[in-house]
């Protein structure tokens, strides 16, 4: 029974997919789905601010600047993600070397708040 009614399941959506219009069907899902994911993310990481803002505000200035300019990089990377894909392989060794520059950041501050010297 559990076989029936997932191939259902599969039956509907490829029959959405296959009516005339369904790629602006699955658009609106898939964009649906992405704002949530993202939605998800932000509130995560403001759950994660709030759990941690006394660890954030005991760091020195330049850490918490090194931190705060990592996660805007980060957030303006994501967002950038389809222009520097679309550019070619230049794009995408764009798009990694922010991300790894980001994480790099982060790390940095880590490791540096974890010193106790």
């Amino acid at each position: 029974m559990k076989n029936a009614r997932n191939f259902g399941l599969i039956a509907v959506v490829a029959l959405v997919l296959s009516l005339p219009g369904g790629s602006s069907v699955l658009n609106v899902v898939l964009t649906t789905l992405l704002i949530a994911f993202f939605t998800a993310i932000a509130l995560f990481g403001y759950r994660l601010f709030k759990e941690h803002s006394f660890t954030i505000e005991s760091l020195s200035e330049r850490q918490r600047l090194v931190l705060y300019v990592s996660v805007a990089l980060a957030f303006f990377t994501f967002t950038a993600a389809q222009r520097l894909f679309n550019t070619g392989g230049l794009g995408v060794l764009l798009w990694l070397a922010m991300l790894g520059a980001c994480s790099y950041g982060v790390f940095w501050v880590y490791t540096q708040a974890r010193d106790y010297g």
